[in-house]
């Protein structure tokens, strides 16, 4: 199976300090829909991998929650693509749960739902904390300069970053690099 796990703020769509709370704050990053849509029609499945702690800090309730999903997955399939599945983590930074990204809980019931392993799943984030959790389960990770990922933009990454990180400008920009490099390895063999 080729699957790709994608951070949802500040990936897909526009991240926000004071949280997204609602299908009117939720509004996709220029491209990201299409970018997905390529990544499906090229026989990547995507599944979303995503920190959601306004739900443990009571600033939204599920029924929110599941109605910004709702609005991406039709303005997706408005693109022809589409996400499997949504894995979040509903918890506060002090709760200490195993799900909350850097931690790889949300990772480890991706690869238990999909039945697979996850070394060298593409993960693509646009924080230290989206590749860390993946790194921990053998991702291979690739950061996007959108969202908190900007002001990395024209810098060397810090050598706390996962061994082998890649950088993209945006998750298009990932989804040319995946699609080109597949079509390169099919040439190859």
């Amino acid at each position: 199976m080729k699957l790709v796990i994608l951070d949802r703020d500040g990936t897909i769509n526009a991240d926000s300090d004071e949280y997204i709370k609602s299908p009117d704050e939720w509004k996709p990053l220029p491209g990201a829909l299409e970018a997905i849509a390529r990544l499906n029609h090229a026989g990547w499945h995507t599944v979303i991998a995503s920190n959601q702690s306004g739900l443990g800090r009571g600033l939204f309730d599920v029924a929110s929650l599941n109605a910004m999903h709702a609005k991406m997955h039709k303005m997706l399939a408005a693109q022809g693509g589409r996400i499997d599945a949504v894995f979040y983590c509903p918890h506060s930074p002090d709760e200490g749960c195993q799900c909350r990204k850097p931690l790889p809980g949300l990772f480890e019931q991706i690869g238990e739902r999909f039945a697979v392993d996850l070394k060298g799943t593409p993960v693509v984030g646009d924080t230290l904390a989206d590749l860390q959790a993946g790194a921990v389960v053998g991702c291979e990770p690739h950061l996007v300069l959108t969202g908190k990922g900007a002001p990395l933009r024209g810098q060397p990454l810090p050598a706390n970053w996962p061994a082998g990180t890649r950088v993209h400008e945006d998750l298009g920009a990932f989804a040319d690099y995946l699609i080109a490099r597949a079509a390169a390895s099919r040439a190859a063999a």
